[in-house]
């Protein structure tokens, strides 16, 4: 196994936390390149051919273009909440799992968010861009507390429930809305219509995924339905507001403020100029997609999804991989067997074949463990007798109809 982990290329891109490169290195991963930013397509592609393992965060894109030149590429990891950066098909079609963490920047989004609804209702943005260009506006009008206002959460999952209780913290009465039937926290109350809650709250805070039914959930309609003077908030992704629109109802004075952290198209790099028409304005707080960029987060994203990864390289499972079949394995006793991996399109007769190469070779099978989905099949095998020909068993194995990738591990 040391030999096969020292051979193993991984590649981490986007200045991945150290604890997570530690920890590869710690498990005698010794061919660890970390790089800071994100690659060009030209050289994602040099590098990605040989890389058996690549981890990235938000800004590299790997399009089943680019996958399609991941000729050794065991598992993919997004040291992040989100995945919509990975053709997850692609992935899944090549044998590729892919693996993120979907709760670790939780606390970090909530405070900033939290944050930000505190320096809104206080205008303290504003006032602190003025106080920059050398004038000193003193005046309360305007400036008022979170204490007793209404916050409207669209999206109550863990980071809505934890904004949730941030809030009620600080006195604020709290408002949700979730197309799933979620559980309350604390005083909360949950409202039947996105309209009740845009009609009532005084500052609204987004928390939704990605999906076709949340892009441009807050345009022209919806956000016209916000009661007037109410501030914005989205931290959730860039394509659920339309900027636009945000834009016409600023300048109308119908919504007050806003604070956005992820916007529609975000550049690409530290070095590329960021282009909105929401630059410029006093009483809109632009962050650049930094919700859960805490030492804190990034630290425990690290650690979190290089388990995943090194778990996968060495045991098999796929737990909590989200575009894979999930299977728990036990450890291997890497003393008495070798264990196989065979992943493959989900067809008849497939795992016969692969048993029929075992049985007529005399390899006795210690264990199996088999689980499929509509369209592929992953199946795992401890073989406790020696075999001495084991490149002809893998070319064998690769060689039956509809097989996708093989593995072995000592």
């Amino acid at each position: 196994m040391t030999k096969l982990k020292e051979k193993t290329k991984i590649l981490l891109l986007e200045s991945i936390h150290e604890n997570g490169v530690n920890l590869f290195k710690d498990n005698e991963y010794s061919n660890v390149k970390s790089l800071k930013g994100a690659l060009d397509n030209e050289k994602l592609i040099e590098e990605i051919k040989t890389a058996e393992i690549i981890g990235i965060r938000s800004r590299t894109k790997l399009t089943k273009e680019i996958l399609s030149h991941a000729e050794n590429l065991k598992a993919i990891g997004c040291f992040c909440i989100g995945t919509n950066q990975v053709d997850l098909n692609a992935a899944k079609s090549l044998g590729i799992p892919v693996f993120n963490s979907p709760y670790s920047n939780t606390r970090s989004v909530a405070e900033l968010a939290l944050g930000e609804i505190i320096m809104l209702f206080r205008r303290a943005f504003e006032k602190s861009m003025k106080t920059h260009r050398g004038e000193w506006d003193k005046n309360a009008d305007g400036c008022v507390e979170a204490r007793g206002k209404t916050l409207g959460i669209v999206g109550y999952g863990h980071i809505g429930s934890q904004l949730s209780i941030l809030a009620e913290c600080i006195g604020m009465n709290v408002i949700y809305y979730d197309i799933v039937d979620v559980l309350s926290m604390g005083n909360a109350k949950r409202v039947k219509t996105l309209d009740t809650l845009l009609k009532t709250a005084d500052v609204v805070s987004l928390h939704v995924p990605e999906t076709p039914d949340t892009k441009n959930l807050m345009g022209p309609k919806n956000l016209r339905k916000m009661k007037k003077g109410a501030f914005l908030i989205n931290a959730a992704r860039g394509c659920v507001v339309n900027i636009e629109h945000l834009c016409e109802l600023l300048d109308s004075g119908d919504i007050a403020g806003a604070a956005l952290d992820v916007f529609p198209i975000e550049p690409a790099s530290k070095g590329d100029e960021f282009v909105s028409p929401l630059r410029g304005r006093d009483n809109v707080i632009l962050t650049p997609h930094i919700g859960g960029s805490t030492e804190e987060a990034q630290a425990g994203i690290s650690i979190e999804v290089a388990t995943k990864l090194i778990k996968y390289l060495e045991n098999g499972s796929t737990l909590s991989a989200v575009n894979f079949v999930e299977v728990a394995l036990p450890l291997q006793d890497i003393e008495h067997t070798t264990r196989y991996i065979h992943i493959h399109k989900n067809v008849p007769g497939t795992l016969s074949a692969v048993n029929n190469v075992f049985s007529k070779r005399h390899l006795n099978i210690a264990g199996q463990y088999l689980r499929t989905d509509s369209e592929i099949g992953y199946v795992v095998f401890d073989i406790d007798t020696k075999e001495e020909n084991q490149k002809e068993l893998i070319e064998e194995l690769k060689s039956i109809e509809g097989t996708i990738k093989v593995r072995h591990m000592g």
